[in-house]
């Protein structure tokens, strides 16, 4: 009777909710406030979206992919939650002022670039 008890147990708590890492979190919430308030509009399954809809929208699938532990990287968001719909399998999509629409995830990883460049630029110089 042991036995299974404990198994039973290793495996809820190896299911429980991750949240992202704190560096994670901070990328991915740039992300979504660039998102926000790029003046774009978002793409989800056929109906376009203004941004604060879109960062509504990705942060219910953010919470949802860290409560079953299935995100620890802001790639990892971009992959898994914020590239296409779960329902409908179609890519989300992004459309600025004048621009074709592009792969949302194409719009994402652009944009995690320019953010990573600006903490790095930020970032205290080490005494060399």
């Amino acid at each position: 009777m042991r036995l299974p008890l404990l198994t039973t147990l290793l495996v809820a708590l190896t299911a429980q909710a991750a949240p992202l890492p704190p560096t994670a979190r901070t990328e991915v919430d740039a992300l979504l406030t660039r998102l926000q308030s790029s003046g774009c509009e978002f793409n989800r399954n056929g109906s376009w979206y203004a941004g604060a809809e879109a960062k509504a929208h990705l942060l219910k699938k953010l919470d949802y992919l860290e409560g079953k532990g299935m995100v620890s990287t802001a790639e990892q968001f971009i992959e898994r939650g914020a590239s296409a719909s779960s329902m409908s399998g179609k890519p989300y999509l992004v459309r600025c002022a004048g621009k074709a629409p592009v792969e949302s995830a194409q719009w994402l990883k652009a944009e995690l670039l320019q953010v990573r460049a600006a903490r790095a630029a930020s970032a205290p110089r080490q005494p060399g």
